[in-house]
């Protein structure tokens, strides 16, 4: 199905933070109730008595006796945890293709307030280069390169060099023009680099044609 497009908020799950945008702020969690025990009934219902005292235990057919834990194993095991990891989270931040590039930049903020490192992130363009890239490129192509690799800070790149770019936890695409089919092509590529969440801030329509409709 198609990506939805949604608010200009960022959000993580387990593998990195969450950030709202500007103007939104998070909603406070609900605390979450500590569990009941018999010892401390519902309101308004009487104390029970003491119990009597149980039977003795009965021992199980062998044919029905369960090992402890089976259904705790059932659930977390390798299938679900490969489930899990089966790819980013994706995010749609609706923008024209002469505001992708802001919104981008606003994604990447929010990002670096709540907590993620600079060299977490990889911002990528589709059309024109972010200003950047434009100008550590004038430093000449290995030095440019150079500075991915130290990932000490966001680094800005190219769509059409997706292929060059390393893997990073956090993959913001700004499609802010180019080509359509250039599009299409570097966007299932910027999936791939993205090991956490990928964002993507562009028209919804073209967006979800260059990624098949089908994410």
């Amino acid at each position: 199905m198609p990506l939805i497009p949604e608010e200009p908020q960022i959000h993580e799950s387990a593998q990195g933070p969450r950030a709202t945008a500007a103007g939104h702020p998070a909603p406070t969690p609900r605390p979450v109730p500590g569990p009941r025990s018999a010892a401390s009934p519902r309101p308004g219902r009487p104390v029970p008595g003491p119990a009597r005292p149980a039977p003795p235990a009965q021992p199980a057919p062998p044919a029905q006796r369960t090992h402890s834990g089976a259904g705790q194993s059932a659930s977390s095991g390798p299938e679900n945890r490969s489930e899990q990891r089966s790819g980013p989270q994706l995010q749609l931040i609706p923008a024209p293709a002469d505001g992708a590039l802001d919104a981008a930049e606003e994604a990447v903020d929010l990002l670096l307030e709540t907590g993620r490192a600079p060299g977490d992130i990889l911002v990528l363009t589709t059309g024109e280069q972010h200003p950047w890239a434009t100008h550590e490129l004038s430093f000449g192509d290995a030095a440019y390169w150079a500075q991915q690799d130290a990932r000490d800070d966001v680094f800005f790149a190219d769509a059409a060099a997706v292929e060059r770019a390393a893997a990073r936890p956090v993959v913001v695409v700004a499609v802010n023009g180019g080509a359509d089919d250039a599009t299409a092509r570097a966007l299932p590529l910027a999936r791939g680099r993205a090991t956490a969440l990928l964002i993507v801030c562009g028209d919804p329509q073209r967006v979800n044609a260059a990624l098949g409709a089908g994410v």
